[in-house]
């Protein structure tokens, strides 16, 4: 599974890549990667290139959830280490969803933190 995300991200290199995070729903045109486990859209962001990400949060049987890709973007957010992104949720898990919103307004945060401090160092 990881060389099809592997090779879908190699075709586009030269593109933005919007990463459509769901097991079960089908991906819209406005994406152009479809992965279904955490550990893939993170390997993605690990990756870089990535734009913009919509999370759905309960993914299968595995204990992995959208929530996992939502912390994982609020640390590398944090610590400075990812770019921002546009990120989507689009869980029909209520509880899932405010987990999630809350990591992702954190990211956003540091963003804007990050943001400030570099403009303030010019």
């Amino acid at each position: 599974m990881q060389v099809k995300i592997f090779n879908q991200w190699m075709e586009t290199r030269t593109r933005q890549i919007h990463v459509w995070l769901d097991d079960v729903r089908p991906m819209p045109s406005e994406f152009n990667v479809h992965v279904k486990t955490a550990r893939e859209a993170i390997l993605l962001l690990n990756k870089g290139d990535v734009s913009s990400i919509s999370l759905d949060h309960d993914l299968g049987p595995s204990d992995e959830t959208g929530y996992s890709v939502a912390k994982y973007i609020e640390e590398h957010a944090y610590y400075g280490d990812l770019p921002r992104l546009k990120v989507m949720i689009h869980t029909d898990n209520p509880e899932g969803r405010r987990n999630m919103m809350a990591a992702i307004n954190n990211a956003e945060r540091y963003w804007r933190q990050h943001e400030e401090s570099a403009h303030k160092g010019q």
